[in-house]
C-alpha cells in the first residue's frame, strides 16, 4: 500500500446524502468524494440550509446515506459495529450535554466509556488520556466545576476534551462556535488547528466562519446547491468556488484577502 494510502483516515466514494420519506427520497447533495488524511484540519462550509448538517450526520452513520461508500481506515462503516466505530469516531454537536450537573472531570471522563470494561473501570490508560484531554484544551482550572457553571464557550471546550479523551483516529463538529462571539469563535478553531496537528487527529466540521476556515484548515468541503467541492482553500479560492456561496449582491468574496464583504 502507498504510503498516501495508509495516511486516508476518511474516504468518500460517490456518496449522495438527504433523506428517505415515505413515498419518495429527498436528496439534498450527490457525487461527493473525499480523500481525508491524517492530522489534518477540515472545514466544510456552506449558505444555510445547503445540507452541511445533513452531510456530518451521514458521515458519521448518524443517519442512513442515499448512495455510495464511506470508508475509515479502508473499512466500509458498514462493516463496523457500533462499538467498533465509537472507537474510531467520535462527535461533537451542538446540542448541550444530557446533565449539567457533572462535573467537568466527569464529562471528560464519559469519553472513555468505549474503552472500559464491562463494569466501566478506569485503567492507567484511560486516566492518561483523560488527563491529556484536560491538558491539550487548557480546562485545568475548571476542571472540578459543575458544567451548568461554565460559560459557552468553556463548555465548547470540555465537549471537545470529551471526544479527545475519546482517543479517536477521527473527530467530527458540528457547528463547533456556535453562540460565540468573535475571540471564542477564533479561540476554538485555533484549538482545532493545534489539537490536530499535535494529536495528528483529523478534524472535520462544519462551520459557518468561512473566513476564519480560510485561514486555519488544511482542507476544505464547500458545498453549494449544485456540488460539492472539496481542496485546499487556496486552491478554492482560486477555482473561485467561494464566489456563488451567496447572492452577489448582497455579498462579496475577495479572493485576495480571502474574506467576504458586504456591498453597500
Amino acid at each position: 500500500m502507498a504510503a498516501e494510502e495508509k495516511n486516508i483516515v476518511l474516504e468518500v466514494i460517490d456518496l449522495s446524502v438527504g433523506y428517505l420519506a415515505k413515498k419518495s427520497t429527498i436528496e439534498v447533495a450527490k457525487n461527493i468524494y473525499l480523500k481525508v488524511e491524517k492530522g489534518e484540519l477540515v472545514g466544510l462550509v456552506g449558505a444555510n440550509g445547503v445540507g452541511k448538517s445533513t452531510l456530518l450526520r451521514t458521515l458519521a452513520n448518524m443517519q442512513p446515506k442515499l448512495k455510495g461508500e464511506i470508508l475509515f481506515s479502508g473499512k466500509n462503516i458498514e462493516n463496523f459495529t457500533s462499538l467498533e466505530l465509537a472507537q474510531q469516531l467520535s462527535i461533537v454537536l451542538t446540542d448541550p450535554p444530557a446533565s449539567k450537573n457533572l462535573s467537568v472531570l466527569e464529562l471528560v471522563s464519559l469519553g472513555r466509556q468505549p474503552h472500559t470494561n464491562w463494569m466501566g473501570t478506569f485503567s492507567e490508560k484511560d486516566n492518561k488520556e483523560i488527563t491529556f484531554a484536560i491538558s491539550a484544551t487548557q480546562i485545568e482550572n475548571i476542571q472540578h466545576k459543575k458544567c451548568f457553571e461554565l460559560s459557552d464557550g468553556q463548555l465548547q471546550r470540555v465537549m471537545i476534551a470529551r471526544a479527545l479523551a475519546q482517543d479517536t483516529s477521527i473527530i467530527f463538529l458540528d457547528e463547533p462556535t456556535t453562540h460565540l462571539d468573535l475571540y471564542h469563535r477564533a479561540y476554538i478553531l485555533k484549538l482545532l488547528k493545534n489539537l490536530a496537528k499535535k494529536t495528528e487527529k483529523t478534524i472535520l466540521f462544519s462551520t459557518h466562519e468561512i473566513d476564519l476556515a480560510i485561514q486555519l484548515t488544511d482542507k476544505m468541503i464547500v458545498m453549494d446547491k449544485q456540488e460539492v467541492f472539496y481542496d485546499s482553500p487556496c486552491n478554492l479560492i482560486e477555482a473561485k468556488r467561494f464566489d456563488v456561496l451567496f447572492p452577489p449582491e448582497t455579498i462579496e468574496f475577495d479572493g485576495k484577502t480571502g474574506r467576504f464583504l458586504i456591498r453597500g
